[in-house]
């Protein structure tokens, strides 16, 4: 197996659409714009200013209908599927007397309950968009209006507007930043909804609009010019500059507030309206909604051509024995049937042929599958919504299935592609170790000086002298305290730079505690770090920072902040210490800060380098930290030319980074931190069961190299019986190309075995099997009756066949089906493996079912009409009539298809029996319906055989008929599967008869007997041991192993979840344990191959 492991600055997932502004089957339509928008400018509260550019409002539009486009509209759509347009030609062709051998109402009805159903499907799913736009939309919000705040509906917010937020409110719209409750105009959000980050993110309001505060009337006097970007979809990043009393301030994304954050930890806040509606970034993000179709989808409309493409070709086959038939023989009868001259041309009756055939045979075209699948696929949609197993006790929260057009494909995975922070781990960071100056602290040594892991024994650092200390965080190195006691510099600068190097911000609760407000859990570890060590983060301001060290409190003047971002990958602060020095702290990846030391860190460099490379080893995450001492007068030089950057138009960002990598060299290394993430509950059992289901799992991680291993290992994605693990290291789409070239070069040749797997929803693919035999069983012969061809079935039978015969069989099993059950399904993940390689769908299996559906046709056709040939009834009456023998072929018909999906039932439940049996007898009902004398008396015309479905089917002849036939047409396929189930089994087979013997054997000791074996163990290896066994001479009665089953014992070890398996199995059982084996232990072995019960003697024995 090849695993990559991606390495990328920064990771996160979220969805981009909140709670009621759903993505799914959505297609936003935006306001045309006149021109393209290249930036946008906004006078806050003028309405008026503002309108003249036509900024959209903030309403938001995600149905795609109305009631007056929605009967275009959808039948546009529906009529793009080629089944339906194939109905509605044939439909037309109906309508032509000189071609149609079939009644209109044939076609329209399954094409109008097709259509109906779709459309009342659609209709459904946007009545609930509607819905759910309205429930946003009409939202409320305070609005400055006219000096007064006044609540407004989100819909009828404009640009310009200045909004009041409070503490826990949705952002209704993207906002620049004015004022907040919080001192210096700062504010904290939850961009959950955005980009899937729980962590809350600060932002911050210009100097000059914080001092506006919550001052109604200087807010309504607020008459700033922002000039900004156009409307665009990029979250982290926003430029533009407001203009006010004569001054510009440059804008960045730490003053925006984007809708879809919500407001937390301030009271409220002022904000102008910047982006509205479909402009916003979080609608940008949305866009339109691509059509999504899956494998199965695809396939079918493959099949569905096929099956098309045959049609044309039986019919030009038809048509051309029609015209030499016509030709040779039907001159003779010309005269007698009082044809027309134009009927004369034998051509001419071909083409008239080929259309009524491809109207009798349309049939063959499966246009209810589409139907089934739909339908299937909502149930399947409510059975997730259901799923007890699935819902999320913790925040009251079941699973939900936002669309039913993809369930069949999570039987179908082959990637998961995943985050490692926050999805594989808790995003808990917790400070484990540091290297400061070339010497590790966090190491525990015992007695003889060598280093232990065993940290729980040993005594944690005691904290109780510092009452700022965290109580939950431990340390178990006293030689760190001891450095700190004894004023080591570098360890006094090391903690200083993790108390003044970060963003978070700090508050005190009501007894008087510090609580820091983190937007990464790894600040939040090392500022936790350096306050339990002596150095106390206690505030900042825009201009200050201050800390407490070691009991002193001091106060940094902050000169710039270097933020983080991907590229950088490192943050900085340039402070003003008391003293007047100027420093710059830098931390970040090792291999960035590494490149921009001073060439005298060489040594100190090795040394924390080899550090490094032991903390990533244990899995634990790292950063470099170092810093530079600055003078005075190149600073000032440098910060005059970052003014300027901040307040230019033009390729600011490119000068910013620019002058960030110009002061950000010659640094001092300090050393590195490394903090622990430890793996969320159930993540190996996941993993595991996701590689044996042959899933191949991607991980994407900032961390370093050898960090994303040791977590790959710890996880169970990376194995020791892994041999062939590449590192593909490239850093252009060319390097890794090559690289992934050589990976595959290596692994040719060698026989790579990968888990098979299965989920609840693999029944769901021979589902559509099923419905296609069905299809192709209803293929009718057509007789040739004075030249005219006839069906063999009447009309009604073929207008209700797929609709109300055989329709709800197939929906039972292919909603309610399993081949195993979903405990079972978990315990061998193996099962997974059919759906992903489509074996139960495909297009040699669609062959088959075309060949089993031709056998079928045939011997339907022939059995009956070699039994009635030139024979007559009980009563002496001929029975080879027309509707007599249509009858028999329609009634052998339904029983056929309902005794085959019987047997292809695997899971019965209370309506698969109702919907099984339940469509005979709604057949016989309504087939001595049609044939009675009152719906005669009724529609004479339409119901003409008064009495010949009671006439026939009185007949014993006939219904031995029907048996004949019905037994000729499943022998074979039960045949046929007995031998494949016996010589050729799947894993599905294997389970299920396994599970069958150990119903028969619980059944077999429930009922008094018992079966023992005595069990010894002889050394195999240090990972594990084998099992011997010998019968037990007291063994009342025995179970005779096979060889193979013998072979199994020997692979099988007993386990801890094996103990506690057998135990539940005896309560379930209530297994009878002959008295003089009370003092035994059983042991259940749970293997992949299924349940064996063994008992062995104590070891005590």
């Amino acid at each position: 197996m090849l695993i990559l492991i991606c390495h990328l600055a920064a990771s996160g997932s979220g969805q981009l659409l909140r709670p009621g502004e759903k993505k799914s089957g959505a297609i936003m339509f935006c306001s045309k714009k006149k021109s393209l928008e290249v930036e946008r400018i906004v006078k806050a509260n003028d309405r008026e200013y503002n309108e003249k550019y036509q900024y959209t409002d903030n309403r938001i539009h995600t149905c795609k209908y109305n009631i007056l486009t929605f009967l275009p509209i959808n039948l546009f759509e529906q009529f793009q599927r080629v089944a339906n347009v194939y109905f509605l030609f044939l439909l037309i062709l109906q309508l032509i007397p000189e071609i149609s051998s079939l009644t209109w109402f044939t076609t329209i009805v399954p094409l109008v309950l097709v259509v109906t159903m779709t459309a009342v499907k659609d209709a459904t799913d946007d009545y609930f968009r509607h819905k759910s736009d309205n429930q946003v939309n009409n939202r409320q919000s305070e609005v400055l209006i006219d000096s007064k705040l006044q609540n407004e509906k989100w819909m009828n917010v404009k640009v310009g507007d200045i909004i009041k937020l409070e503490n826990n409110q949705f952002v209704a719209a993207d906002l620049l930043l004015l004022s907040s409750s919080e001192p210096h105009g700062l504010c904290y959000i939850e961009t959950a909804e955005l980009d899937g980050e729980t962590n809350l993110k600060v932002r911050h309001a210009l100097s000059v609009t914080s001092e506006l505060g919550a001052d109604i009337s200087r807010l309504a006097k607020f008459d700033g010019i922002v000039v900004c970007e156009a409307p665009n979809n990029k979250l982290d990043k926003f430029t533009g500059v407001l203009s006010w009393k004569g001054s510009k301030h440059s804008l960045n994304n730490e003053k925006i507030i984007l809708r879809g954050c919500v407001l937390r930890n301030t009271s409220w806040c002022f904000g102008m309206v910047i982006f509205a509606g479909p402009d916003t970034k979080l609608m940008q993000n949305s866009g339109k909604t691509k059509f999504k179709r899956t494998s199965i989808d695809r396939l079918m409309n493959t099949l569905v051509l096929w099956i098309f493409g045959f049609l044309i070709c039986l019919g030009i086959i038809l048509a051309i024995g029609n015209s030499i038939w016509e030709n040779q023989v039907g001159d003779q009868f010309r005269t007698f049937l009082f044809w027309n001259e134009g009927e004369k041309n034998s051509v001419f009756s071909g083409f008239l042929t080929f259309w009524s055939y491809i109207i009798i045979l349309n049939t063959v075209v499966p246009i209810s599958l589409y139907v089934s699948v739909e339908v299937i696929r909502l149930g399947h949609s409510y059975f997730i919504n259901w799923d007890r197993k699935m819902y999320y006790s913790g925040k009251a929260t079941p699973a939900q299935a936002r669309t039913t057009t993809l369930n069949e494909e999570l039987g179908q995975i082959e990637y998961v592609f995943s985050d490692k922070t926050g999805t594989l781990t808790e995003n808990i960071m917790t400070f484990k170790r540091c290297s400061i100056n070339g010497r590790i602290y966090g190491e525990v040594h015992d007695v003889l000086g060598q280093k232990t892991d065993m940290t729980k024994k040993k005594e944690a650092v005691g904290f109780s002298v510092n009452p700022q200390a965290d109580r939950t965080f431990q340390f178990f190195d006293h030689h760190l305290m001891e450095s700190i006691k004894m004023g080591d510099p570098k360890v006094h600068e090391f903690l200083r730079l993790l108390a003044l190097c970060h963003t978070v911000m700090s508050e005190e609760n009501s007894a008087g505690e510090l609580i820091y407000q983190v937007q990464s859990p790894d600040e939040g570890a090392l500022v936790t770090a350096a306050k339990n060590l002596g150095f106390i983060f206690k505030s900042r301001t825009p201009e200050t920072i201050t800390i407490e060290e070691l009991g002193t409190l001091v106060t940094y003047q902050l000169l710039a902040f270097l933020d983080f971002n991907n590229f950088r990958k490192r943050m900085s602060v340039i402070v003003r210490n008391p003293e007047g020095q100027i420093k710059l702290y830098s931390k970040g990846a090792d291999t960035i800060l590494f490149e921009r030391l001073h060439p005298s860190n060489e040594d100190l460099l090795t040394l924390t380098s080899d550090h490094l490379s032991e903390f990533a080893g244990e899995g634990l995450r790292t950063l470099a930290i170092a810093y530079r001492d600055l003078d005075d007068k190149y600073f000032k030089e440098w910060h005059k030319m970052l003014e300027d950057a901040n307040a230019a138009v033009d390729e600011r960002d490119e000068r910013i980074a620019g002058l960030y990598e110009e002061i950000e060299r010659d640094l001092m290394l300090l050393g590195a931190t490394a903090v622990e993430d430890k793996l969320q509950e159930g993540v190996i059992e996941t993993v595991t069961s996701l590689s044996l289901a042959n899933i191949k799992i991607w991980v994407l991680t900032g961390d370093k190299q050898e960090t994303a291993i040791n977590i790959g290992y710890a996880c169970n994605m990376l194995t020791d019986d892994m041999h062939d693990v590449f590192i593909i290291a490239g850093n252009t789409a060319v390097e890794v190309r090559e690289e992934l070239r050589k990976a595959k070069e290596n692994l040719f040749g060698q026989n790579r075995s990968f888990s098979n797997g299965h989920v609840v929803f693999e029944k769901k693919q021979p589902l559509e099997l099923d419905s296609v035999v069905e299809e192709t069983v209803t293929g009718d012969y057509a007789l040739i009756i004075n030249g005219h061809s006839l069906t063999v079935y009447d009309q009604w039978f073929i207008t209700l066949f797929n609709i109300v015969y055989t329709s709800l069989p197939v929906l039972a099993m292919g909603i309610f089906d399993q081949d195993v059950n979903d405990q079972n399904s978990m315990d061998c993940p193996q099962l997974y493996k059919p759906g992903q390689l489509n074996l139960l769908f495909n297009k040699h299996k669609f062959f088959i079912c075309v060949a089993h559906g031709i056998y079928t046709s045939l011997v339907l056709f022939f059995i009956p009409y070699g039994a009635f040939y030139n024979v007559a009834g009980e009563d002496g009456q001929h029975i080879a009539d027309y509707q007599s023998f249509a009858v028999t072929m329609a009634t052998s018909l339904v029983i056929v298809v309902s005794v085959q999906i019987a047997l292809d039932t695997s899971y019965w439940t209370i309506i698969n029996h109702v919907f099984v049996w339940g469509s005979i007898a709604t057949y016989f009902s309504i087939l001595f319906t049609m044939h009675s004398n009152g719906l005669f008396g009724i529609f004479p015309r339409q119901f003409p055989f008064v009495g010949n479905a009671r006439h026939s089917l009185t007949q014993k002849c006939i219904w031995l008929v029907i048996l004949l036939t019905t037994v000729a047409s499943v022998m074979p396929v039960v045949a046929f599967r007995f031998l494949k189930v016996d010589l050729f089994p799947t894993l599905s087979d294997q389970k299920r008869l396994s599970l069958h013997k150990v119903a028969h054997c619980v059944e077999s000791i429930s009922s008094g007997c018992f079966i023992s074996l005595w069990v010894s163990f002889v050394s195999r290896s240090a990972s594990g041991r084998r099992l011997k066994r010998r019968q037990d001479p007291c063994v009342g009665e025995s179970l005779r192993l096979g060889d193979q089953a013998r072979e199994d014992l020997d692979m099988l070890l007993l386990t801890k979840r094996a103990m506690e398996s057998l135990s539940h199995l005896e309560k379930i059982c209530e297994l009878k344990i002959h008295p003089r084996h009370q003092g035994w232990k059983r042991h259940c072995i749970i293997a992949l191959a299924g349940l064996k019960i063994y008992v062995r003697k104590p070891q005590t024995q």
